[in-house]
């Protein structure tokens, strides 16, 4: 059962991912919101900064800076979180995600649930087609970005 979300915050998260694209990194892009003003926005720089941990929704948290409390956030993201995105996501205690797309990969949706996380899946078809394209040029930077051989 969906719940309400933003469009305008899923077209914010689709925008940063490609800006990371277009830098030549990994397009994922990401937007923590409170009341639907956002108090943090990134995406993934892996490749751009060399550090393994900066997945576009890490970026996004660390740009947010401290929260006293995620009460009342919602984590708009362009792909699926990986698993390191969805512990961090539960471990803030963010109580809704809203994902863009999950057809290129996916699977972590059943964690969050089961952690109480709200999970909206939007089937952005920009965000689907960015990721096709990203993972059709750069098969190799995808499966570093997911660890897989």
């Amino acid at each position: 059962m969906a719940t309400s979300f933003d469009p305008a915050l899923v077209t914010r998260a689709y925008e940063l991912a490609l800006k990371s694209y277009r830098e030549g990194g990994c397009p994922i892009g990401s937007v923590l919101a409170r009341d639907g003003a956002i108090i943090g926005e990134g995406h993934n720089r892996r490749v751009q900064q060399g550090d393994p941990i900066a997945h576009g929704e890490m970026d996004c948290l660390r740009n947010a800076g401290r929260q006293r409390s995620y009460a009342g956030t919602t984590l708009y993201t362009s792909l699926s979180p990986c698993m390191m995105c969805a512990g961090t996501i539960v471990q803030f205690g963010i109580p809704h995600v809203v994902i863009a797309e999950n057809v290129n990969f996916g699977g972590n949706e059943d964690f969050l649930r089961s952690r109480g996380v709200v999970v909206d899946v939007v089937g952005d078809a920009r965000c689907i087609d960015l990721m096709r394209r990203f993972i059709a040029e750069q098969p190799a930077l995808w499966n570093e970005d997911i660890a897989e051989e």
